[in-house]
């Protein structure tokens, strides 16, 4: 049984190991049941009827942003988020590309943007070509050359241009349109500006950084005051693009990251007691 020593050593382990933040906001689907807090826009909007995402193959809801030929879609939420000091922010999102059409196009981007009603332009727009004070990540499975370095790549956009800087070639053993699950993880930090990616289909966070850059969020949005969501766009190829789950914070808190042990703590706060014990004797 635990004494009052002890249990103040647990209350302090578990105080060490969660961060708190006032005010913070977060979004979280664990699927899209109800797409309730999302404005459904373009092709997406007609997809997803009845205030829920669709089916997919495996009976799960999942947002589907775009599902045949010529269409750009978008969800952004419905209000805009206060990001946290300089514009901070971390977000995990799940996703599939399926049911490949003429060799599947054109991908998936995940945006912050000031504006929730819009999408950008279709086929290689992937639904964010055209969309001023933004940033957008891009998973991008088809190839547009003078844009693109491949058909299979990610990269960071902004204010509108699908000229990806940084771009980093995935996997080619891992195409994201193979109807893998994908994992990414987009945080960033405003004290620093600096914006990180990762992804993977093992959806373990990794250690290292898909790929960074350095961006002034605040000067590229003109406010601290966000919508967050995802856009698509398909044009003579096209496929199912599928958000499945989604998380983010209003603050730089980077999810499913290493943090401080609770039992670690703990641990050293019974050390301290078992040796204030034999003082005591």
């Amino acid at each position: 049984m635990l004494n009052k020593y002890a249990i103040g050593s647990l209350a302090l382990a578990l105080a060490l190991s969660v961060p708190i933040h006032a005010g913070a906001t977060t979004l979280l689907f664990n699927d899209f049941s109800s797409t309730s807090g999302l404005q459904l826009n373009g092709a997406t909007a007609a997809i997803n009827p009845g205030g829920q995402g669709v089916l997919d193959f495996n009976g799960d809801r999942v947002l589907r942003l775009t599902n045949d030929l010529g269409q750009s879609g978008s969800a952004f939420s419905t209000t805009a988020i206060s990001l946290d000091t300089d514009a901070s922010f971390s977000t995990r999102f799940e996703f599939r590309i399926t049911d490949q059409q003429n060799g599947g196009a054109d991908g998936i981007v995940f945006v912050v943007q000031t504006v929730s009603n819009t999408a950008g332009g279709a086929g290689g727009g992937i639904g964010y070509f055209g969309l001023p004070n933004s940033v957008g990540i891009e998973f991008d499975n088809w190839f547009n050359a003078g844009f693109d370095p491949n058909a299979n790549h990610a990269g960071i956009d902004l204010n509108g241009s699908i000229t990806s800087n940084p771009t980093v070639l995935l996997d080619p053993i891992a195409q994201l349109d193979s109807g893998n699950v994908w994992t990414a993880w987009i945080d960033y930090d405003g004290a620093s500006d600096l914006l990180e990616v990762r992804a993977n289909i093992t959806g373990v966070r990794p250690a290292t950084a898909l790929m960074s850059s350095t961006v002034d969020l605040v000067s590229v949005l003109g406010v601290t005051d966000a919508f967050v969501g995802f856009t698509s766009g398909t044009g003579a190829a096209g496929g199912d693009h599928d958000i499945l789950s989604w998380e983010f914070r209003s603050t730089f808190n980077p999810i499913d990251a290493p943090e401080p042990s609770v039992l670690g703590l703990l641990a050293l706060g019974l050390v301290g007691l078992a040796a204030r014990r034999r003082n005591q004797r």
